[in-house]
């Protein structure tokens, strides 16, 4: 009886044996070029089709109508010459699996975006992409290692044998070079070195007013453009548009020529800022991107430190001293669209005394019970709309005319391939990170399963408490509405493409409503207008959306005569 069972057992490893050599033999096997000269290596492992040539597989990922499949899974110490077998199971989107893959011509290609190991002040350890100058990118982030697509057929049963070896390392970003106009500062911060346990930087654009070098005697008040990671200061140009450019057309917009008229608005812009009667401030576009995005959302958090702080408290002061700024309070304000436009209002609300006022467009949600279209206090999962008999998918982007390209669970399973623990770098993720308490495992919390949705209400309550800026500033309005008085100007297009319009209701409904003092400030909307409508009914949001940098000007003049203090400089700045 024994021998039997061990004959069973031989049998048994034999037929494991085999058929791990079978999968190995019609696996797809990956491995880092040996002529790299790279070292061991951590990230997350890409594999990508595309059923077209017009760009590389890297640059075709998309969760819209035009999505190609793309499969993710976590690698730690590759090293060149190492062979992968990239997991059959590896979750993808929009297919689940390799196995799902339709059959078909493809173009293939592998990219490993490369995770640093960063050992956290409070003694957990997290791996993380860092950012290397491109503003969290994980497609043209410099060091990560890539393939050259080649074209492959997948045919009726799968793909049985695949060689893909990474053989391209992205290079690193010319820095943009200073100007007579614009000028780059970088500045080491202690708050986030410490929290990091390496130094990190924060950065900034300098537009520089006319006659800065001339009128030594004048301090200048200062706008802060938040918003996603500027490679350099935008939308300001001394040139007219290049004569030779062929017109582009804008799908976004049904635009022929948008990049001419992009160029010609920068051209107007700078003409603008030269004439007489237009004030002299200090416009900057900062640049603090974190292991997690393209910026940190500027508030302070437990997964991504102190960058509220790091931000008003020394990469603000650093640049008012260096280039002559008021320094005060009345003199600083803020104004930003979409994840720049909830930057200008929480900064805003958190540090109501270090900011004169904040004009923001199309906000990100600022009432979690309109988390686009979730109630992350009531809904039970949010992904599917909550049905006795029949299920129906949350929508997560909409056109002006309701057309649905995408949906939530979409979005976060395209995520999820990109990286685990909320290391994708895209919209939903970056909001855990923000807005999470930190895990046990030194990652953020999961607001939602991020396979099924299913909503933890324990993280929603800490994101209340701490980061739903409608619910904290009624909470907090006695203590709050004197210092916020006549400083909240918020705008969003009635059609937002991502439903921000509906958390935009219910902040106007308590700001008109229920406000005592009355905030005396400004909520608007734009008819049938998308994503980033900020405040002007005169022109099309394919304009608009060029004028930030000038179109609140008069709105903060008129705040400054309003309210700045006796003694404040009103003069030395107002130059013709």
């Amino acid at each position: 009886m024994k021998s039997i069972k061990y004959i069973c057992f031989l049998f048994l490893i034999i037929l494991l044996n085999c058929d791990q050599k079978s999968n190995n033999e019609t696996a797809i096997k990956i491995k880092i070029s040996d002529v790299l000269n790279i070292e061991k290596l951590d990230g997350r492992l890409l594999l990508i089709f595309a059923d077209n040539d017009k760009t590389e597989p890297r640059f075709q990922v998309s969760e819209g109508l035009n999505a190609q499949p793309i499969f993710g899974m976590n690698v730690e110490g590759v090293k060149p010459a190492e062979t992968i077998y990239f997991d059959q199971k590896a979750f993808g989107f929009p297919y689940e699996t390799l196995q799902d893959l339709k059959p078909g011509d493809y173009y293939v290609q592998v990219l490993l975006h490369v995770y640093e190991t960063f050992n956290l002040s409070n003694g957990k350890q997290v791996k993380l992409p860092m950012d290397n100058g491109e503003g969290q990118q994980w497609k043209t982030s410099p060091g990560n290692l890539y393939s050259t697509p080649f074209k492959i057929t997948v045919p009726e049963g799968g793909i049985k044998d695949l060689n893909i070896t990474l053989d391209q390392v992205i290079p690193e970003i010319e820095k943009p070079k200073d100007t007579e106009w614009i000028r780059h500062i970088t500045m080491k911060s202690e708050l986030l070195s410490k929290f990091w346990g390496r130094d990190m930087y924060l950065g900034a654009h300098v537009l520089l007013p006319k006659g800065f070098n001339e009128h030594l005697e004048a301090k200048y008040p200062l706008m802060v453009f938040q918003g996603h990671f500027p490679s350099d200061f935008g939308g300001f140009r001394t040139t007219p548009p290049d004569e030779n450019m062929k017109p582009e057309y804008s799908a976004r917009f049904g635009v022929e020529g948008y990049n001419i008229i992009q160029q010609q608005e920068a051209f107007d812009f700078y003409k603008r800022w030269n004439e007489p009667d237009f004030p002299r401030f200090l416009i900057i576009e900062i640049q603090h991107p974190t292991p997690y995005y393209d910026d940190s959302y500027a508030v302070n958090s437990e997964s991504q430190g102190p960058y509220g702080d790091a931000l008003t408290y020394e990469l603000v002061p650093y640049i008012e001293k260096m280039f002559r700024g008021q320094g005060e309070g009345w003199s600083r304000f803020l104004y930003g669209g979409s994840t720049g436009g909830w930057e200008a209002l929480a900064v805003q609300v958190k540090y109501p005394d270090e900011y004169n006022g904040c004009f923001a467009a199309c906000p990100d949600p600022i009432d979690f019970s309109a988390y686009c279209l979730t109630n992350i206090y009531e809904d039970e999962n949010a992904y599917y709309s909550k049905s006795s008999h029949k299920i129906i998918e949350v929508p997560g982007h909409r056109d002006y005319l309701g057309h649905v390209s995408s949906t939530v669970k979409e979005s976060n399973h395209l995520e999820l391939v990109l990286g685990d623990k909320s290391r994708s770098g895209g919209q939903f993720d970056i909001w855990e990170a923000t807005y999470s308490p930190q895990g046990e495992d030194g990652y953020p919390k999961r607001l939602w399963d991020k396979r099924t949705g299913d909503i933890n209400h324990e993280v929603a309550e800490f994101w209340k408490e701490n980061y739903d800026l409608r619910y904290i500033m009624e909470r907090d309005w006695d203590k709050l509405g004197d210092r916020l008085k006549g400083k909240i100007h918020i705008y969003c297009g009635d059609m937002d493409n991502y439903y921000l319009n509906n958390a935009v209701y219910l902040m106007e409904d308590f700001l008109e409503s229920t406000t005592d003092p009355y905030y005396d400030g400004e909520v608007d909307y734009g008819d049938r207008a998308e994503h980033c409508w900020n405040g002007d009914q005169e022109n099309p949001n394919y304009i608009s959306r060029l004028r930030y940098n000038s179109m609140y000007v008069p709105k903060i003049m008129k705040r400054i005569l309003e309210s700045a203090p006796k003694d404040a400089d009103l003069t030395s700045w107002r130059y013709k």
